[in-house]
């Protein structure tokens, strides 16, 4: 009989214990343990390497997703999504995620969910290094409104506090995640660091203009934009290109 280890991430601890119990009746399951945050979540992923984790979104220290940036693909478990929150169910998919199990849920509405993930083989390391690719758009939520945005349409991103703001000619729309984040999943030669809180999408540049002292003026579409003397490098490659 095969066995799945499996491991429980919520930041409630009812929540938790509901999902222990549903598991515990499933003789081809090993809890590996469970988790009240992302933080908690991450070094026990890297520690156990669960073949699924039922992960919740919102927590404190760091989100689900961020959970899942934060690992390589070869620590990438798979996962079922479990939240109060209908707004997150596209980002969940985008990220490969096997189900989106919607609180409260029935036992019934679980089962289903377990009996999916037991049926679906791990991904291999090439589907996993696959599933890295740079995203070819953003979903950005409004409402009850999802947006999207190519990547290639996209002028330039500023962080805002826990969000990045995406300006895309006459449009604008904020992703929950942060700036370092997304720089790691766009492709270093279409966006380039220009300041702390700016990234910029190098074929958008009409034209830059030296302000002294390592800084620089970028005309990116329509928007001027100021890069910071610790940029100056990436900048200078654009001038030499």
């Amino acid at each position: 009989m095969t066995t799945l280890t499996v491991l429980v991430v919520d930041d409630e601890r009812i929540c938790r214990s509901g999902l222990i119990r549903l598991l515990s009746a499933d003789h081809e399951i090993e809890i590996a343990g469970e988790c009240a945050d992302g933080l908690e979540a991450v070094a026990a992923i890297r520690a156990k390497s669960p073949g699924l984790v039922f992960l919740d979104i919102q927590m404190p220290e760091m989100d689900g997703f961020e959970v899942l940036r934060s690992l390589t693909p070869e620590e990438t478990p798979r996962v079922i999504f479990v939240t109060a929150y209908d707004q997150f169910a596209i980002q969940a998919f985008e990220v490969n995620a096997l189900d989106y199990l919607l609180k409260p849920f029935s036992d019934e509405r679980f089962r289903r969910a377990l009996t999916r993930a037991k049926s679906t083989p791990q991904p291999s390391l090439a589907n996993l290094v696959e599933g890295t690719r740079p995203p070819s758009r953003f979903v950005v939520r409004s409402g009850g409104r999802a947006r999207f945005i190519a990547v290639e349409d996209v002028d330039w991103i500023e962080a805002a506090e826990n969000y990045v703001c995406l300006h895309a000619g006459s449009e604008s729309g904020l992703l929950r995640e942060t700036m370092n984040s997304l720089e790691a999943r766009l492709q270093p030669a279409q966006f380039v660091r220009i300041h702390r809180a700016l990234l910029v999408n190098a074929s958008r540049i009409r034209e830059i203009s030296s302000l002294g002292g390592g800084e620089y003026e970028l005309l990116v579409g329509v928007q001027l934009l100021k890069s910071s003397r610790r940029y100056q490098r990436a900048v200078s490659k654009l001038i030499r290109k």
